[in-house]
């Protein structure tokens, strides 16, 4: 990721609902959300939701598909790995222990473990 791509990330996602929206997408894994389920649970409505997805789109931070009637939304997940490794690509000065915390909070546990806290 450069550093324009990064920063249309942080721009869309530096407002609060759809900072909540990519949140909430991620929990949904790769089976997303429709837009009108995201709608209804932040209680806002659908052109608002629409607005915001759309900004997300052009960030790159989320995919649509159409099923059916619907237009589900899922998170990009090459797009928020890469914002993060563009976040720690230069980290603690060529000494990835001090990295490590943090890196081990942000991984998926894949063996279904819980992440440490």
């Amino acid at each position: 990721m450069d550093e324009r791509q990064a920063l249309a990330s942080f721009g869309a996602l530096s407002q609060e609902t759809r900072l909540q929206i990519v949140r909430m997408l991620v929990v949904a894994g790769p089976d997303g959300l429709a837009a009108g389920g995201i709608a209804e649970k932040l209680e806002i409505s659908p052109s608002n939701i629409s607005f915001h997805l759309k900004e997300l789109d052009r960030a790159g931070l989320v995919s649509q598909q159409r099923e059916a009637r619907s237009i589900i939304y899922t998170a990009n997940y090459d797009a928020l790995g890469g914002l993060v490794r563009f976040l720690m690509e230069d980290c603690c000065a060529g000494h990835p222990e001090i990295c490590a915390p943090a890196m081990a909070a942000a991984a998926c546990c894949v063996s279904g473990e819980e992440k440490p806290q």
